[in-house]
């Protein structure tokens, strides 16, 4: 207890210095790294203008602090081990040393084909060692990259690659998600029909099965890695240069491509790994996230190496063959540190603890939690079952455009509680706001999250939408940097956060714009209208719920619902895929014909319309026919 006591000290001590003294306190994060060039300022902008860098005038390559820098006297430590979808088979281990020589490796044969700095690099890959040797590939070149989840869509692939203007693809001919597998080159070729500047693919090989390259545009990557050399110069870049740009959804139905700075970020990828996890060496380290997501970017790439850890990557599913798997791993490897998505959690505790009792885990020091909040009686049966009663949880929070953790319980200086994301790291400054932009004070009460300080990982642009950039985060309360989300503090200071407040559905840890849905279901014929809304999933947090119009001339379809599902799975992906579909005859709207999705999406999680005003509305008793016929 003397100890918690001594912590909690110095995280006060901390907190208040970085407060004080915010420049002081990211140098001297930053002076624990290696750069070519020191800085000539720590901290230029502000969130008036949106326009805050960090380290302006340093020259650095972020590969030379996740690999150059640990070489001489951990070269031989063990850097990645990767373990592969069908248990049994043969997994693969790389120590630094031989991970640095893949990426020089790898970036000697994009230069071959191409790619310089500043370029973009689509990387459309499942989670294989080669996922994370491109990304470093790229940012040794001073190359951008675009990584997309493998799971996406031809379509939202074609955008994104569309988007950022990428000549350049690397994918795989498979990838195997459990039982299926997932041809990978039908999707890509099916992609790249609306994408012609595209002019270079290299495919990983999976399988033994022939797949059709196209000539002068398809090769293997393999052959090419094997005559490449095994040195590669760090390409020296500013840190304001971007590393990479990563698509998030949004309120819109475009998704938003997110650019994160090359200096800002590295140091605080390294500090908040190092603050939240506590990493010491030698221990093992396992964060399930694909890196097609930003937390596979900050907390499966980036942190883990510049901190010199060991880190554990997976292809597979939790609960393939079995819902054990993820047990049986973390005793297999001895993993200390285990950091995984409250829908994994929700998912695993369904099955029962029948799964988790026959493992020791005994090798577990500290559990995590990231994508939303952690409801209680997970956050019971994670502790009880998977940390055995003694392993602290640190529930984070923090989304693609902060780049890394901003709010989590330390497990050093404080405890956790069920349902809390804790308070935030040192260096940190947030507020709860009302809709005036007066900061609230009054414990409990829920305002609007936003961050009044910046902090070095924050997005500097979105790519080719500086505009956007600047209404989504910083014109609603100006000043401020706006998170999107609702949150309220207690007595304590520690955070709760209460969800979306803007038309984005949070399932399973990822962020669905809902007109991005909503655009995808009324590319079905029979449909007329469409309006998606979350509701409470017990699994995933949030659910997607779809009130469906369908054309009056449209003859009953049994088949519709699934038919409209497989749209949006083509046209988005499976996460994508409303959970409930409900045909309606119409949707509430005011006179101008604005769909209220308010009053939807309190009918779609059992709310009663008390307060609600619904003069508004042109249509008002087309609420009572929805009700009648909800699925709750």
């Amino acid at each position: 207890m003397s100890n918690l006591i001594n912590f909690k000290k110095k995280y006060q001590q901390d907190y208040r210095s970085s407060l004080k003294h915010p420049e002081e306190f990211w140098s001297k994060q930053a002076k624990l790294l290696t750069w070519f060039k020191s800085w000539k300022k720590v901290l230029t902008g502000n969130f008036v203008r949106g326009t805050s860098r960090w380290f302006t005038g340093a020259e650095l390559n972020i590969t030379v602090n996740c690999l150059d820098r640990h070489l001489p006297a951990r070269g031989g430590d063990l850097a990645l081990i990767w373990e592969p979808n069908l248990p049994g088979a043969k997994g693969l281990k790389y120590t630094y040393q031989e991970l640095y020589e893949k990426v020089c490796r790898m970036a000697n044969v994009l230069k071959k084909y191409g790619v310089k700095k500043g370029d973009i690099v689509c990387i459309y890959l499942p989670m294989i060692p080669e996922a994370m040797i491109a990304m470093l590939a790229c940012a040794r070149l001073g190359a951008v990259h675009n990584v997309v989840f493998a799971g996406f869509s031809a379509r939202s692939l074609a955008d994104r690659i569309n988007d950022c203007g990428a000549f350049l693809l690397i994918a795989s001919d498979y990838g195997y998600r459990g039982s299926k597998v997932l041809s990978i080159k039908n999707i890509v070729d099916e992609a790249l029909l609306s994408c012609p500047q595209v002019t270079t693919v290299l495919l990983v090989k999976k399988t033994a099965k022939k797949i059709p390259l196209k000539t002068g545009r398809d090769f293997w990557l393999k052959p090419a890695m094997i005559k490449a050399g095994k040195e590669c110069p760090a390409t020296i870049v500013r840190s304001e240069d971007p590393l990479f740009v990563l698509y998030t959804s949004g309120s819109t139905g475009k998704p938003k491509g997110v650019v994160h700075a090359s200096g800002g970020y590295m140091v605080y990828a390294d500090y908040s790994f190092r603050s939240v996890f506590g990493y010491q060496p030698g221990e093992i380290y396992w964060a399930t996230a694909d890196v097609g997501w930003i937390t596979g970017h900050t907390y499966v790439v980036y942190g883990p190496l510049l901190a010199g850890a060991t880190i554990v990557m997976f292809e597979g599913l939790p609960t393939y063959p079995s819902p054990s798997r993820y047990w049986a791993i973390i005793d297999k490897y001895q993993v200390n540190i285990f950091y995984t998505a409250p829908t994994v959690i929700r998912s695993l505790e369904s099955f029962g603890p029948k799964y988790v009792k026959p493992y020791r885990l005994k090798s577990l020091r500290l559990l995590g939690s990231v994508g939303e909040p952690l409801n209680a009686e997970a956050w019971h049966w994670y502790q009880r079952y998977v940390g055995k009663g003694r392993c602290p949880i640190v529930d984070t929070w923090w989304q693609t455009e902060t780049g890394g953790i901003l709010l989590s319980p330390l497990p050093v200086s404080m405890q956790s509680k069920p349902g809390s994301v804790g308070k935030p790291l040192p260096g940190i400054f947030p507020v709860i706001l009302d809709v005036t932009g007066q900061e609230i004070t009054t414990p409990n009460q829920i305002g609007y999250l936003c961050l009044k300080k910046p902090w070095p990982a924050l997005a500097i642009t979105l790519l080719n939408d500086k505009k956007r950039f600047l209404k989504t985060y910083f014109s609603t309360f100006p000043g401020h940097y706006f998170t999107g989300d609702a949150a309220k503090k207690d007595q304590a200071g520690c955070y709760f956060i209460q969800g979306r407040v803007d038309d984005v559905i949070n399932v399973s840890g990822y962020r669905i714009g809902c007109a991005e849905v909503e655009s995808a279901i009324t590319l079905h014929p029979a449909v007329a209208e469409a309006s998606v809304v979350a509701y409470r999933h017990p699994i995933k947090g949030e659910g997607i719920y779809a009130f469906v119009v369908t054309l009056r001339e449209v003859l009953q379809n049994p088949n519709l619902k699934e038919e409209i599902r497989e749209i949006v799975r083509k046209e988005i992906g499976h996460i994508a895929r409303p959970d409930k579909i409900q045909i309606v005859r119409d949707l509430p709207k005011t006179r101008s014909g604005k769909i209220i999705r308010r009053i939807l999406r309190r009918l779609a999680i059992g709310e009663t319309l008390a307060g609600e005003d619904l003069t508004t509305l042109t249509n008002p008793e087309i609420i009572a026919e929805i009700k009648e016929s909800l699925d709750l």
